[in-house]
């Protein structure tokens, strides 16, 4: 049985991160269930398990005989959505994401085969232009406009909804629950707070409607199956709100490379997929910068989802701190 095989276990900067894991009745559940999908298909595995410990997942390595590893992804309550929408994406969106090989929903369980490389591997691996970060972008915003008809099924898999109008009122929540801003932080989120009305209405205003945002798009949550070619994953940290809020995480990693000078060919190559309907390049800029700025929310409140006891939950605050007070930071666009 798989739960007999040899097995290595990856903490990172978590050591005391108390996941299912730990327990045992859970644990050999997971595996027999990973078993019997595997076995369904006709597959068994083969080698070590390894499996990374995470406050946010469980992820396990699976050798398979035979063919590429799969993996097996566990997500907290706060996530449990994310098997259930990388099966509907694959269904809707098929050639831009995984299609999961087994999926347990009301457990928060995935089976996902192997993607192939990581984009950051890729980047570590060869010289790579920023043309391939702007093409990359190009597909996302595809991906963003196709599911645009399939925003009500996004939400009823249970995604986090935060429309571009509703922002305020999550941003009242992040101030008021973050325990470790300093009185003079929060004074001056406090007193932000009639502009970032304002930024909302006028982005509402643009017409580009709420969709998925996968809210951490980073070269680690991508493959690059051939130049110009990517497949995106890894959807838990996923919400429904204003698309262009996604430009943030992926415009800021290919800075860390090229430098701030990229980032109008990435915006504008962001933009390319959302042109037209009225829209001109100056509105369609200028929501951009409104949502770079706006996009700090859904940072500050991905950090927020840990598992109820795990250690360093207070982290999450230290983070959702900082992104919090960037948004009194004018955008770079």
């Amino acid at each position: 049985m798989l739960h007999e095989t040899t097995v290595t276990v990856d903490r990172g900067q978590y050591p005391d991160a108390v996941t299912p894991w730990e327990r045992e009745t859970w644990r050999n559940e997971a595996l027999d269930w990973v078993a019997g999908e595997l076995a369904a298909r006709g597959l068994r595995t083969t080698g070590t398990l390894r499996v990374r410990l995470r406050p946010w997942s469980v992820l396990a390595r699976v050798p398979v005989e035979g063919r590429d590893t799969v993996w097996f992804k566990a997500n907290p309550p706060a996530s449990a959505f994310e098997g259930a929408l990388t099966a509907a994406l694959a269904r809707w969106v098929p050639e831009s994401v995984l299609e999961p090989l087994a999926v347990d929903a009301g457990r928060g369980w995935s089976l996902l085969p192997d993607g192939g490389e990581l984009f950051r591997d890729a980047l570590r691996r060869v010289p790579v232009d920023v043309g391939e970060w702007e093409e990359l972008l190009r597909q996302y915003a595809c991906v963003q406009r196709a599911l645009v008809p399939h925003t009500h099924e996004i939400e009823e898999l249970g995604v986090p909804t935060v429309h571009t109008l509703a922002l305020p009122e999550a941003f009242d929540r992040l101030v008021e629950r973050n325990t470790v801003l300093r009185p003079d932080e929060r004074a001056k989120l406090v007193a932000l707070r009639p502009r970032l009305v304002d930024w909302c209405a006028e982005l509402a205003a643009t017409g580009v409607p709420d969709t998925l945002d996968h809210a951490d798009l980073h070269d680690g949550q991508l493959f690059r199956s051939a130049p110009d070619r990517f497949v995106f994953f890894d959807w838990g940290d996923a919400v429904v709100s204003h698309p262009f809020c996604s430009l943030l995480v992926p415009a800021r990693r290919a800075c860390e490379h090229y430098g701030d000078e990229v980032l109008p060919r990435l915006r504008d190559a962001y933009l390319e997929p959302w042109t037209g309907e009225d829209r001109t390049r100056a509105q369609l800029r200028r929501a951009v910068s409104l949502a770079w700025r706006l996009g700090a929310l859904g940072r500050a409140a991905s950090w927020g989802r840990l598992f109820p006891s795990a250690a360093g939950a207070a982290g999450g605050d230290v983070d959702g701190a900082d992104w919090l007070l960037r948004l009194l930071t004018d955008p770079p666009l």
